[in-house]
């Protein structure tokens, strides 16, 4: 009972791995997100392969470049064995970006990541990632005509680290 328990709480751990990976990027939280990968993970995405120390700098500069951002996680399978874990989720993300005409687009990704990671001195963290994209979709953005309309609801601009409604968990 005590080894189950174990791989349970194990388990737990590395999905909230998986699920501060995603919050840490909408937030722009630079500390978060290295505290996410081991800094010699190894990292593909096909347009970055390179180290978990050498990718927090280059995401943070993709995901700072857009004026909202999302991500969700789901689909969340692990598999522990000791201090070494596989697992594998989907993952959807949408960004915002200007158009040729200056107008905002948001562009939604989906994909999944397949994930290794390690238990090190009590603390898991991804040393292994490879992110397979899946589909894209482009869509215009709505929020401003949702913001100024009936409904008009609250709307986060997070356009650098440290936001006001941060709230660290």
């Amino acid at each position: 009972m005590e080894q189950q328990l174990q791989e349970l709480l194990d388990r737990k751990a590395c999905e909230d791995v998986l699920m501060r990976y995603g919050r840490t990027l909408d937030w722009l939280d630079e500390e978060g997100q290295a505290g996410c990968f081991w800094p010699d993970a190894e990292i593909d995405y096909g347009f970055f392969n390179g180290s978990g120390a050498d990718w927090v700098p280059v995401v943070m500069e993709v995901e700072a470049a857009t004026p909202n951002r999302w991500h969700v996680s789901t689909g969340v399978m692990v598999q522990v064995k000791g201090n070494h874990a596989k697992s594998e989720c989907y993952g959807i993300s949408v960004g915002s970006s200007e158009n040729e005409q200056g107008e905002l687009q948001d562009t939604m990704f989906g994909g999944r990541y397949l994930d290794e990671l390690e238990k090190r001195d009590g603390q898991w963290k991804i040393s292994r990632r490879r992110y397979i994209a899946d589909w894209i979709h482009q869509f215009p953005n709505g929020l401003e005509a949702l913001a100024s309309g009936d409904l008009n609801l609250n709307i986060l601009k997070i356009l650098g680290s440290g936001h006001e409604a941060y709230r660290a968990l």
